[in-house]
Formats: C-alpha cells, structure tokens, sequence
C-alpha cells in the first residue's frame, strides 16, 4: 500500500461532467479529487450518515451547504455535516481542485 500521494498527479478531465478518482478507501474514510471544469457543477445531494468536507487545491467555487451559499477558494475547507445538503459549481474562468473526503466511507 502507498501512504503518500500528490493529488495533482491524480487530477483530470471530463467534457461531459465533472471528473473524480478515489485517492484511498478504508473502512473509515474515503479521499478522492474532484475536478470541476468552468461551468461544470456537482449536483446538490445529502449523504444521511457521514460527514463530508472540501478543500480547495486550486481554483474558487460556489458551494451549496443546507440553506447557505459560500465561496471558496485555494486553501480553504467548506464541510458538511451529514445529512446536510450539499454541492458545489466552479463558475469561475480556471479548473476548480478539491480534495474531498466522506466519513465513514461509503
């Protein structure tokens, strides 16, 4: 098993939707990369018994959390609770970066 990775090595692409890769997967967390294109968005969701967070590698984008609307860029953490609705649009000109990680693992 790897216990170091550098997400940039793992960031991509996808004209159709935004693109995601699992970085790591345990019993208790799960860390993936998303890349979110200009203009492209992850649809607002829930995930009833785990929390979730972002951090911002590069980028800024629009995030959904329950009633709220945040914006959010490189080196910063939005988190949701879980139960809490969710999402987030890079509406900016540059690709949007995120760390992401969900507990306990899907």
């Amino acid at each position: 098993m790897t216990y170091v990775t550098r997400p940039a090595d793992h960031a991509g692409a996808r004209p159709d939707k935004f693109y995601k890769t699992t970085l790591f997967r345990g019993d208790a967390l799960l860390l993936g990369l998303n890349c979110l294109e200009p203009g492209q968005t992850q649809a607002v969701h829930d995930h009833a018994d785990q929390d979730k967070f972002y951090f911002v590698i590069e980028g800024v984008g629009r995030f959904q959390v329950g009633d709220e609307w945040i914006t959010a860029g490189a080196g910063e953490l939005v988190w949701a609770p879980a139960g809490v609705v969710h999402g987030v649009t890079n509406d900016g000109e540059t690709r949007l970066t995120l760390l992401v990680g969900i507990a306990p693992a899907p």
